[in-house]
């Protein structure tokens, strides 16, 4: 399970590289003339880079500039930082400098011809704390320029450095507005960096002050074997999800007695296996080449798919129950025993495909993290990634397909397949439900809260388990004398289970379904609820925005909107806790019924911070002043769940739910953002973590 987890973790990273602009300042220069070479660095969040004015034997590497030399200038001096911060380093017992976010290095340079390059490398080494890394660069570098001719004898001159923000040396880095990379990270957590090293082409910037780019990029972090093992553990991961559950009993149904030997039913059932991972390899590179992640979240969320999958779980659940029987027409059956070959092929891709369609609402949050990664133009790695999903994710369904041939071996006496259909139906239409609650809490429609879906529940498992013990007889079932022990042995479970979700029409968690029920918010009734629980005033005296259509549970008073939240955290001087969340995130409904209503994490939840909650499969469309086109895929985002998503991508560089990212009030982490983790105490560390942290920099 911690595997699981850590491939989690690894698959919400999107991956960028270190950006860097070079200019020659200033502009126009003459031969001659004293110049300055500026190298300014994108570092990616969560990353630092070391400066170059520490003792050389301390132990990290400094940042050096090698220009190779050249008649056509000459250097003066090294390489030089500009606005490091300075901290004393416990585990180098020593002063180190460094940057984040930005970093600017500054070389002095004489002209000495009116056109000419300056080749040669720049060393440096860049490391993170969220995992230990630290990797160390070596680039080549190309920069052209041009000069005036001195056409008089050159005089004295002083270069003024160029404009930069002013970053002051620290000593000690807990002021408010600085942060260390060794006790905390930036505002975005990067865990993983491009293994496709690239270089881009200098511009012959001739005198014009336009700054030359360049990319300089990493060597192989992970190979992409340790990438398809990830994405393998992440496929299994995913049959864990209640959206493909219910297709367990689809495939049993659909495969059993339909092959004529044991060798044919193997052979149906590795193409069927085969068909899921053609299906998933195929359409999903496809999806992440048109529209990626944002297309998973779609199907998960979007009414259209959900009620289709609702419309076509509860047909499926009729039928087994002997309401109607799915035959082809008559005719249609004659042609396709002419060509019982064909036919059965088409019968099985089209199986798989249905299972991909209904288990792709669960498991395309997974997937998109996979696909993601092809943001940047990469290809190789999705589709290798998808293809270990889809293999892990297909071998326990080319099992069961397996399975209905030994079924088949087994005495048939007692209608006992028959009993086997309507205990499969039962379960098809409680799970039916599920899809209809994703459609009813993402757009608000009020049908379906908690209560009501638990009533539904109650009674369908009340009429199985009667129909366990005998008491119910439904169309094609044989006539008990008696039950045999295995079968009350099952009622009595289900007769249990009825009786575990009784209580929670008073308002109990019931944690064990916590990801599949609503979440407590929509229960209508409360039995005992204290006023601890609902007291309590918002900080800012301003209507909560998008308030009266979301809620946070057991009684938290947040917010739904970044900005406002903000203000809130700084009015109540403590930390803001983001809580990255959708109405389908099955997840996030178990990390709040499991960890949060923990007596100890609430005291905090609601004490400690000021908590937003974003949802990212929000349809509330905005207004058109509200509006923006993203910098990560150039779409407009139109709606609040969009520009949540759109927020958590290019901010955090993460994709998954839930994430809980704490900041300070100038937006910097407090501590390393956290994923899925039912690990309570862990949650308790995480956030006190956090606001020590945040006492610090006060």
């Amino acid at each position: 399970m911690l595997l699981l987890l850590v491939s989690f973790s690894a698959f919400s990273q999107i991956i960028k590289p270190p950006v860097w602009t070079s200019r020659i300042e200033p502009a126009n220069p003459t031969v001659g003339e004293e110049v300055i070479l500026i190298f300014e660095a994108d570092i990616p969040a969560g990353w630092y880079v070391y400066g170059t004015s520490f003792d050389p034997d301390l132990g990290p590497l400094l940042t050096e500039l090698k220009l190779d030399l050249s008649d056509q200038y000459q250097i003066e001096g090294r390489l030089n930082e500009v606005g490091a911060k300075t901290k004393y380093d416990d585990t180098w017992e020593g002063d180190i400098t460094y940057f984040m976010k930005k970093g600017v290095f500054q070389q002095k340079l004489i002209l000495k011809s009116t056109s000419g390059q300056l080749k040669g490398t720049l060393e440096y080494q860049m490391c993170t704390d969220l995992t230990g890394q630290c990797i160390n660069y070596e680039e080549d570098i190309l920069v052209d320029f041009k000069a005036q001719p001195n056409v008089s004898a050159p005089a004295e001159k002083v270069v003024e450095s160029p404009k930069i923000e002013s970053q002051e040396p620290e000593a000690s880095i807990q002021e408010d507005d600085q942060e260390s990379p060794f006790t905390s990270v930036d505002t975005e957590e990067t865990t993983e960096i491009d293994s496709t090293s690239q270089v881009s082409e200098n511009n012959a910037a001739g005198a014009s002050s336009e700054p030359t780019k360049f990319e300089l990029t990493s060597p192989e972090e992970s190979s992409l074997l340790g990438f398809m093992v990830l994405a393998f553990l992440a496929g299994l991961a995913a049959l864990l999800t209640p959206c493909v559950f219910p297709m367990i009993p689809m495939t049993v149904s659909f495969f059993t007695g339909r092959a004529s030997s044991k060798a044919s039913g193997i052979r149906n059932a590795f193409i069927y296996g085969f068909s899921i991972i053609a299906i998933y390899t195929v359409a999903g590179t496809a999806v992440a080449a048109i529209q990626g992640p944002e297309f998973a979240n779609w199907l998960a969320t979007h009414w259209v798919p959900n009620l289709f999958f609702f419309g076509i779980f509860i047909f499926f659940a009729l039928a087994f129950l002997g309401l109607f029987e799915i035959n082809l027409p008559s005719s249609f059956v004659n042609k396709v025993d002419a060509k019982a070959e064909k036919g059965g092929l088409m019968g099985i891709f089209f199986m798989a495909f249905t299972l991909v369609l209904v288990s792709f609402s669960c498991t395309g949050p997974i997937v998109g993290s996979i696909l993601i990664s092809s943001a940047g133009g990469e290809l190789l790695k999705p589709i290798l990634g998808m293809f270990s999903f889809s293999l892990a994710f297909a071998i326990p369904f080319t099992l069961f397909a397996i399975f209905p041939e030994w079924m088949n071996r087994l005495p048939k006496s007692g209608g006992w397949l028959n009993s086997v259909k309507v205990v499969l139906g039962f379960l098809e239409l409680a799970l039916a439900f599920k899809f209809l609650s994703i459609a009813d809490l993402v757009y608000h429609w009020g049908i379906l809260d908690r209560d009501i879906f638990l009533v539904i529940w109650i009674v369908i498992f009340s009429a199985l388990g009667l129909y366990l013990l005998g008491k119910i007889r439904l169309p094609h079932d044989s006539k008990m004398e008696s039950i045999g022990v295995p079968r009350l042995l099952l009622a009595l479970i289900t007769f249990m289970f009825v009786v575990y979700m009784i209580p929670g029409l008073w308002g109990a968690p019931l944690k064990y379904l916590s990801g599949y029920l609503p979440p407590l918010t929509t229960q209508n009734f409360k039995l005992g609820e204290s006023s601890s629980e609902v007291d309590g005033a918002y900080i800012l005296d301003e209507p909560v925005k998008y308030g009266d259509i979301l809620e946070i549970p057991h009684g938290i008073k947040g917010y739904f909107d970044y900005d406002q939240a903000m203000r809130a955290a700084k009015k109540a001087n403590k930390p803001l806790l983001i809580d990255f969340t959708g109405h389908g995130c099955v997840n996030c409904r178990k990390m709040e019924e499991n960890v949060w209503v923990d007596p100890e994490v609430l005291k905090r939840l609601k004490e400690d911070f000021v908590m937003v909650a974003l949802y990212i499969d929000e349809r509330t469309e905005l207004p058109e002043s509200e509006w923006f086109t993203s910098d990560y895929d150039g779409k407009v985002k139109k709606t609040l769940g969009k520009q949540n998503a759109d927020f958590q991508i290019t901010e955090f560089e993460n994709n998954a739910q839930p994430y809980y990212v704490i900041l300070d009030h100038n937006g910097e982490l407090l501590a390393s953002p956290r994923a899925y983790d039912t690990d309570i105490q862990a949650f308790i560390d995480f956030l006190d973590g956090a606001k020590g942290e945040f006492g610090k920099r006060k």
